[in-house]
């Protein structure tokens, strides 16, 4: 019998446990084969703070997803066994110690086979996390759909910050450059060529605004054939979303995706071999009304419905 979230008709769903889902709290990732976690971080974010407390606001919102997805038919309770194993302890002082620590937590959670789904959060953390999902399964496909690249070289002289991590993962070999796919990149920039470098690289870049009032199924598709059986990591930052639809967030940028285009892209991608996922850059205190956070923990399920297995 698999784990199950708690019911709304046993607990009211403003009551019980604050995890995920209200899924069981589990210490033993050898009885998982997902597992959620939060990691609690904003002091790699350059511009708006609050990321800190996104996995509170995310585990929050997603006490009113009931088990059963209703647009797709999957049923990830009755498929996978799903546990909250919690925070990544992070050093509120130190990115580069908190780093650390980020990949020694998810080392655990990858040598253990089980799936990261990974709440954040400034988008730091996937960094350390590719370097443990590269650990198990080798340099790894990517879906990353974001507002920006991600792939400078120094923030404020820092080589480690939440706008630098795909630049650091290739030139650590953590990916496999020409199965790397950058959806919803738009906005300013400071040089002409700021989304170009990667192209370079090998990475597959699509702009937002060859996207607007698209469906994304054609693209999901796409992506779907070109990555095979490969190992496949999704990071979703949700500024990939047009701002009107998740201003609770670091770095926003206007005229970006729709809450529908998400949601294609990520039922999409169903049958890929995907080892994890994150959602990050929800920052709860630009996000009075808890819409951010309601559509992140959204996307979360929906990853989840994606899943081998499911």
């Amino acid at each position: 019998m698999f784990n199950q979230p708690l019911g709304g008709n046993e607990m009211p769903r403003f009551g019980g446990p604050n995890t995920f889902m209200r899924l069981p709290a589990s210490e033993d990732l050898d009885a998982l084969d997902v597992a959620f976690l939060g990691v609690p971080m904003d002091i790699g974010a350059s511009w708006r703070s609050g990321t800190r407390f996104g996995p509170k606001a995310i585990r929050a919102e997603s006490a009113m997803i009931r088990p059963y997805n209703m647009g797709t038919g999957a049923a990830p309770f009755d498929a996978l066994n799903c546990g909250d194993i919690g925070d990544v302890a992070i050093n509120t002082f130190d990115l580069k110690d908190s780093v650390l620590r980020i990949e020694t937590h998810l080392s655990r959670v990858f040598g253990a086979g089980v799936k990261p789904m990974t709440m954040g959060g400034d988008h730091t953390l996937t960094l350390p996390v590719l370097r443990a999902a590269a650990a198990k399964h080798g340099p790894v496909a990517l879906v990353h759909v974001d507002a920006h690249a991600d792939i400078n070289d120094r923030m404020f002289g820092e080589t480690i910050a939440h706008g630098t991590p795909f630049r650091r993962a290739y030139e650590e070999g953590l990916l496999q450059p020409e199965h790397v796919w950058q959806i919803g990149l738009r906005g300013t920039g400071y040089s002409a060529q700021d989304f170009d470098e990667a192209l370079g690289w090998g990475f597959n870049v699509v702009t937002c605004d060859t996207i607007w009032q698209q469906s994304l199924r054609p693209l999901a598709e796409q992506i779907r054939n070109s990555l095979g059986d490969r190992p496949v990591y999704l990071s979703f930052d949700i500024d990939s979303l047009d701002p009107a639809y998740a201003p609770g967030t670091g770095t926003p940028e206007i005229a970006g995706l729709t809450p529908p285009q998400a949601l294609q892209l990520i039922r999409g991608l169903r049958g890929v071999n995907l080892v994890g996922c994150d959602l990050v850059e929800v920052s709860p205190p630009y996000d009075p009304s808890g819409n951010t956070a309601l559509t992140a923990a959204n996307l979360l399920y929906e990853m989840l419905c994606v899943l081998p297995g499911v």
